[in-house]
């Protein structure tokens, strides 16, 4: 039986108006999201990741839409499995079927059934007791919106909209750590950008755990790509405080707590699409459209640094802003409410000597005229496919199609080039971290179908249509849903 793949199908033969290199690397996505899929959900690797991440997840999603709109809502579906009774939506649902040693931190340090069982930690199945970036409200409007009938008929928006409300609710509350209205974040691993320089003052406070322990992940990473043990020791000393208060964040003491600009504007857009999907099954979305302005004010009250021209993370152990220029500053501009002089600054930054890096066309992590960049470790300088989707977002919120154009043509042609690496060296263009990596194939299959439509808007704005292209025939997306 020929596979699904290598039938006459939109995946397999040419459209009459895609290009020749267009439909190569769609099939090549296609067949790294059909490789890592699980049965329920998406590895983002088969190597190095052998479970399921959340913001991985939610990036799968809006990619495997244009596959297959069952196995999208399947994706997030997924994932809610895990969520716990205080609404968060933890970083890692651990697969059962997974040896312990495959990945470490495992099931058995979280003890999230045992340990966060007050916290509202689901029986099973197990997760880890952190969180990741709000992507999820994006996604699942995106995934909607890419067949509405299909959506209504299985009855997904009003299956998820309560628990993506109540895992906004929880950043909102538990997690307003520093009382000024935004999310905090309290590991390094939360805000989804693991060893950033932004990290190195406050992890400096931070006692290296004195355990033994064996980090899998350089079984299948070079070293000098990866954390040091030093920062790998100060992450499991904060995992493991956490998860011995419960994973109570009122109940712990924070040692690492910092809002993060990239984090609470996902937390805006996610707000935007609750008010759509709310607004689309006829309940009021004006709560979620005001806590996304708010949201905005106080994002750029507190975090914008107008000298600097970008956001910047603050440090609430002293309530400052931190010293650093990467591209978590930059993510705020898929706020559609920002002030105009802050978009302008923005853009002027993105396309200055800090994150110009021309052997790519990407954006590196790091400012790559700072004393802290290094091209090739994790986060570090690397320039990654997620958060150039992101940027290229909000290019084309804020009216910068040319620009945004630019990105994409990035975006889809170093995809291809580098086998859907998880990552690129910004100098040298080499990728680097795991290939075939689900969310590099899924973001890039994203904008090999998008136009210039920014997503969410405020309520009272014009409807923001979606492009799907080229949609499997519906025997061949129930095949991808089985």
């Amino acid at each position: 039986m020929k596979s699904l793949l290598d039938r006459q199908t939109p995946l397999g033969r040419p459209a009459p108006t895609a290009p020749a290199d267009h439909l190569t690397l769609r099939r090549g996505a296609a067949r790294v999201l059909l490789g890592n899929w699980t049965g329920a959900s998406t590895v983002p690797s088969r190597t190095l990741y052998p479970h399921q991440w959340s913001w991985d997840s939610a990036f799968v999603a809006i990619g495997l839409r244009h596959l297959s709109v069952r196995r999208a809502q399947q994706e997030l579906e997924s994932l809610l499995a895990g969520q716990w009774a205080d609404g968060r939506i933890p970083h890692i649902v651990f697969n059962p079927e997974v040896p312990y040693g495959a990945y470490f931190p495992s099931p058995d340090f979280w003890q999230s059934s045992r340990a966060g069982h007050d916290a509202g930690a689901p029986a099973a199945p197990e997760t880890s007791g952190i969180v990741q970036p709000p992507v999820h409200a994006l996604a699942a409007w995106l995934v909607h919106r890419a067949d509405p009938a299909e959506s209504a008929r299985r009855g997904f928006l009003s299956r998820v909209l309560p628990r993506l409300t109540a895992w906004h609710d929880y950043l909102l509350t538990r997690r307003d750590l520093g009382g000024g209205g935004l999310a905090a974040v309290v590991h390094p691993w939360e805000p989804g950008m693991d060893n950033s320089p932004a990290w190195d003052r406050a992890l400096a406070r931070v006692e290296p755990a004195a355990d033994t322990f064996r980090r899998a992940d350089l079984d299948h990473g070079d070293p000098a790509d990866r954390p040091t043990d030093l920062d790998y020791g100060r992450y499991v000393r904060l995992a493991s405080t956490y998860r011995a208060a419960g994973y109570d964040d009122r109940a712990t003491t924070h040692r690492f707590a910092l809002e993060d600009p990239g984090f609470n504007a996902l937390l805006v857009t996610g707000e935007l699409a609750l008010a759509r999907m709310a607004d689309h099954l006829g309940h009021d979305g004006s709560r979620h459209t005001e806590r996304a302005a708010e949201l905005t004010r106080r994002l750029v009250d507190r975090l914008w640094d107008d000298a600097a021209g970008i956001f910047r993370a603050r440090d609430l152990a002293d309530d400052t802003l931190v010293d650093h220029t990467g591209v978590a500053g930059l993510l705020p501009l898929v706020v559609p409410g920002l002030p105009a002089d802050v978009v302008r600054a923005l853009t002027d930054t993105l396309d200055g000597p800090r994150f110009q890096a021309p052997a790519t066309g990407l954006v590196p992590s790091n400012d790559l005229t700072g004393p802290a960049f290094d091209a090739t470790r994790y986060w570090r300088g690397p320039a990654w496919f997620n958060t150039a989707w992101l940027v290229e977002r909000g290019l084309r919120t804020h009216g910068r199609g040319a620009r945004a154009r630019s990105l994409r043509e990035a975006v889809v042609a170093e995809a291809g080039r580098t086998g859907f690496a998880e990552y690129v060296d910004p100098l040298t263009g080499e990728g680097r971290g795991a290939r075939q990596f689900s969310w590099t194939a899924a973001l890039a299959l994203d904008l090999l179908h998008t136009g210039d439509d920014p997503g969410p808007t405020p309520a009272g704005h014009a409807p923001d249509p979606v492009l799907t292209g080229y949609d499997l025939p519906l025997t061949d997306q129930e095949e991808l849903s089985r």
